[in-house]
């Protein structure tokens, strides 16, 4: 009888912490230190979800063999007066099935939720509301609107890098390229690069893609909050990457639609396409030779 009660005193008090530790965490916390807010795109709860409940399982587990180490090292001192070696044990099948099969249900749980969620962020938009394609190039940024504009031959926008200053923050961010987006609707992004490998980034909607030269990949969610949201490329491109960055602002309909005009009045009808690629040894296309 004595072990049950031993330990009921040990998990009544472990619970109780635990409880009060859970109480007490501040909604940061809560998401795993993630950035950005809940709810900012459709897939942002999900991948909140998964991150936080992985951890918690795995620290539950290191928690579990920390303690049976632990109290192994406490249990099993060699104590005053012992001498010579403890009874050595060759197999114990039931503890070797235990951590064999343990540790595998733990990896098929962890892909499986990992394929369930990335499949769902990952399943194409059919008719998405608004379809933009982003250029990555040394050390800036195209964004081409699609399907907008005069015929619906699209606008664009061309930015540069970000441009240094003496004093904090360093960057003037009123130069940044700005990636517009209306809140509530579905977005379909193609990602490509003119030159090198670059990644588009936006910490805020906790997932990004590489730009791959030659090769286009694809972003589907719906920004769901308005705001203004710092993005960045997360692939090491060059002498310049730390300056690589751009904003994306999710705004009303009505915002959007105006940005959308103020590019034509400008004159940034048509799109930027691979034509202005700095690439010129990509798939698909041939080099010079020596006689041209």
């Amino acid at each position: 009888m004595r072990s049950p009660r031993r330990l009921r005193w040990i998990a009544i008090p472990t619970a109780l912490g635990v409880a009060l530790a859970l109480a007490g965490c501040t909604q940061q916390q809560l998401r795993g230190f993630l950035p950005g807010e809940p709810g900012i795109t459709n897939h942002t709860d999900d991948v909140t979800g998964l991150w936080v409940t992985s951890w918690i399982i795995l620290l539950g587990v290191g928690l579990l063999v920390w303690g049976l180490i632990i109290w192994t090292a406490v249990v099993y001192r060699r104590r005053k007066g012992q001498t010579g070696l403890p009874v050595q044990l060759r197999y114990n099948m039931p503890i070797e099935i235990f951590y064999t099969i343990v540790p595998l249900i733990l990896v098929l749980g962890f892909f499986a939720f990992t394929a369930r969620d990335q499949a769902k962020i990952e399943a194409p938009t059919a008719n998405p509301d608004v379809e933009i394609q982003v250029f990555g190039k040394r050390w800036a940024w195209d964004f081409n609107y699609l399907n907008v504009g005069p015929n619906g031959d699209g606008v664009h926008y061309s930015g540069v890098q970000a441009q240094e200053i003496d004093t904090a923050p360093f960057i003037d961010y009123d130069q940044l390229p700005v990636l517009y987006l209306p809140v509530g609707k579905s977005v379909s992004i193609d990602i490509e690069s003119r030159d090198v490998v670059h990644s588009f980034w936006v910490p805020d909607f906790l997932y990004k893609k590489d730009m791959i030269p030659g090769h286009t990949n694809h972003m589907y969610f719906t920004p769901l909050k308005e705001g203004t949201y710092m993005g960045k490329c997360a692939e090491l491109c060059g002498e310049y990457h730390s300056l690589m960055l751009f904003q994306v602002k999710v705004v009303s309909e009505s915002e959007y639609e105006a940005y959308i005009q103020s590019l034509v009045d400008q004159g940034q009808t048509g799109i930027r396409g691979p034509e202005y690629n700095t690439n010129t040894n990509q798939p698909g296309t041939e080099a010079p030779t020596g006689n041209e």
